[in-house]
């Protein structure tokens, strides 16, 4: 893959190309309407918080994410609150784990494998549904990334001692954002195996990667008894691991293409353990405990996208002897087809509708609906998100079930009061609005005090209005005239 007439004639800033490409594809309907959905609201709410309300959270709750609240909480002192602080970051991170994926391609095969890879790993469709989200993912596949160039540095003997403790410094990074991304290590383990590397290399890879480990440990153990944030994850079924069947083989082909021989660093040696590993590791966790989400392991891509890199070097490599011209256009044409090919889903991906509800909008509804004086009631509590997000429009409404608020609790809901307490203040109340999931995405109503909440409404209060705006709903009961 290497043969000169696989490469362009001009020096090609390989890097740089796929680092401007995801930009602009991340950049590309950066605020979704101006939409944050649940998950993205978590972050939102918690980073506008002071650093010491932030660490007693952690303590309750979300310590997975920890470090990444700390930063978010810091760029929104520094830039505000918006939808471009709150996704900006992800999108430079994929930028740069794009052209990671470009330099190691580039030194492992050429320059068309490396630029093949870095274009295809901004279209994957689970990259374009991270590269735009409010969540520390694509921090972390950008922290593999580059612990990966890393490691490919130092096994073509081009990196010092500092490369080992960047190495190190990385993973721990990407640990602290997500300890499952220490799968990295058995991942990068696997390449050391196929490479045969020597000795030297294998101690200082151990000492780094054990000194990253020791650190993100007790973080993996706090976590443990946080567990129940992860309990609502389904157990693995047969039909979850269609989508790792197909990845797999995809990037089984592209290991093929590149000719992978036991004992040469090659696309295969790096990108195949990459992708396998993640995937099969996870799949291996949820047979112990469900935690199988796409996300936890989203920097597998990585892998992925070497893997289709190798294959378009392949096309070329292959074409360049008989049609030297021509096969300078086959990354470009495919490229271009792949556009067009996945622009439905890339459109829908930057659309409100791609996520289950939409905290601002349902605010804004609040806004129209509300008197001053009214009451507001959340099902379950957890949609209180909305008015954490949005308080301007809660402005002059009564948080009648609340005891004590996300700040002074801890948490990320805040605490409510007891069932009874919540059924004598609603009695109290004229107006009340419900601001809750809308009828396509709701789910039955379990906790005790939801019950109370529910009941009440229904015997003695009347729905005058009743609003659904992208997954919520908000609906206005008035106080039922009492029967003579």
């Amino acid at each position: 893959m290497t043969s000169p007439t696989a490469a362009p004639r001009r020096r090609v800033p390989v890097g740089l190309i796929p680092l401007v490409w995801t930009l602009v594809l991340g950049s590309w309907g950066l605020s979704r309407q101006d939409s944050v959905w649940r998950d993205e609201a978590a972050t939102w709410q918690v980073a506008r918080r002071s650093t010491a309300d932030i660490m007693c959270m952690l303590e309750q709750v979300d310590v997975v994410h920890g470090l990444y609240y700390l930063l978010m909480h810091g760029l929104f002192e520094c830039f505000g609150p918006s939808t471009t602080v709150l996704r900006l970051p992800s999108v430079l991170a994929m930028a740069v784990a794009a052209a990671c994926v470009a330099v190691i391609g580039q030194r492992l095969a050429g320059t068309w494998v490396g630029l093949g890879g870095g274009l295809a790993f901004g279209l994957l469709p689970a990259v374009q549904f991270y590269l735009q989200e409010g969540r520390p993912y694509a921090l972390v596949a950008a922290g593999a990334a580059i612990s990966t160039l890393l490691l490919v540095t130092v096994l073509q003997g081009r990196g010092r001692a500092m490369c080992w403790v960047a190495y190190s410094g990385t993973v721990l990074v990407c640990g602290l954002l997500n300890w499952l991304s220490l799968m990295i290590l058995p991942a990068h383990m696997a390449t050391l195996v196929w490479a045969r590397a020597g000795r030297g290399v294998w101690v200082r890879w151990a000492a780094a990667s054990a000194a990253a480990t020791v650190c993100v440990l007790p973080l993996i153990l706090f976590s443990r008894s946080q567990s129940d944030q992860v309990s609502w994850i389904p157990p693995l079924t047969w039909h979850m691991m269609i989508g790792p069947a197909i990845l797999l083989a995809i990037g089984g082909l592209g290991a093929l293409l590149d000719r992978p021989r036991v004992g040469r660093l090659s696309v295969a040696a790096v990108g195949l353990p990459l992708l396998a590993v993640p995937q099969i590791g996870l799949i291996g966790l949820s047979l112990i405990q469900p935690l199988f989400l796409d996300r936890y392991i989203l920097f597998s891509l990585l892998g992925l996208a070497l893997l289709v890199g190798a294959i378009l070097g392949a096309a070329v490599q292959a074409a360049a002897p008989r049609f030297p011209r021509a096969s300078m256009w086959i990354l470009p044409v495919v490229v271009a087809v792949a556009v067009v090919a996945l622009l439905p889903q890339s459109l829908a991906k930057r659309s409100p509708v791609s996520r289950v509800d939409d905290v601002l909008a349902i605010a804004a509804e609040v806004r129209q609906v509300a008197q001053d004086g009214d009451a507001v009631i959340y099902i379950p509590a957890a949609r209180r998100d909305t008015g954490l997000v949005s308080p301007d429009a809660f402005a002059g409404l009564h948080d009648i079930a609340l005891a004590q608020s996300p700040e002074e609790s801890g948490t990320l809901k805040g605490v409510e009061a007891s069932p009874d307490r919540i059924r004598a203040a609603m009695l109290s109340r004229r107006r009340i609005l419900l601001v809750t999931d809308a009828r396509q995405v709701a789910k039955p109503v379990a906790a005790e005090r939801d019950k109370v909440k529910t009941s009440v409404l229904k015997e003695y209060f009347t729905p005058v209005s009743d609003e659904q705006v992208r997954g919520r709903r908000v609906t206005v009961y008035e106080r039922l005239a009492p029967a003579r």
